[in-house]
């Protein structure tokens, strides 16, 4: 029987993974075009930065390499699902080594994560399409990655914030 310690991580993690399919749900039935193919608001990549501050690296990666496997096959396809890890993977990485330099906030952090999520989708996109082309996108990508982290960023400082005076 595993200890309570052992119980509680599991069931932040699940809780975690099933908050994240839920909002790559929602946001299949938002009618947002950006016009630009690619570009949408990244609501399941709240809980990542949520993760980011609650659960390890180890299950933050395992976390968004599940919801992207998940969510891939219920509402993508193997397409969306190679860009998303790929995007999710980035970003975690960048995401995980500018938490660990502590001027660094979590508005800055999620802007960062979206920016480099969008531009490992591009490279993905470059070997896909088997063009360099598609790199005139960048700074309409980059631009896309700073608003969107920003919005993600704000609603997952909001969320930390409560988590920690639930935990006092």
């Amino acid at each position: 029987m595993p200890s309570q310690g052992k119980s509680k991580k599991i069931a932040l993690f699940g809780m975690l993974l099933a908050l994240s399919l839920i909002l790559s749900y929602v946001e299949t039935l938002i009618p947002v075009s950006f016009g630009i193919p690619g570009i949408k608001l990244g609501l399941a990549n709240l809980i990542v930065v949520i993760g980011l501050y609650q659960i390890s690296v180890k299950e933050l990666y395992l976390l968004s390499i599940s919801r992207v496997l998940l969510s891939g096959f219920i509402f993508g396809n193997m397409a969306s699902i190679l860009y998303s890890l790929a995007g999710g993977i980035l970003s975690i990485t960048v995401m995980m080594v500018l938490k660990k330099i502590d001027k660094n906030s979590v508005l800055g952090i999620s802007m960062a994560g979206g920016v480099f999520h969008n531009l490992a989708q591009l490279i993905v996109a470059m070997i896909l399409v088997e063009t360099y082309q598609v790199v005139y996108y960048i700074p309409v990508l980059i631009v896309a990655g700073l608003l969107t982290g920003l919005l993600i960023g704000i609603i997952g400082r909001e969320v930390c914030v409560r988590i920690r005076k639930v935990y006092r």
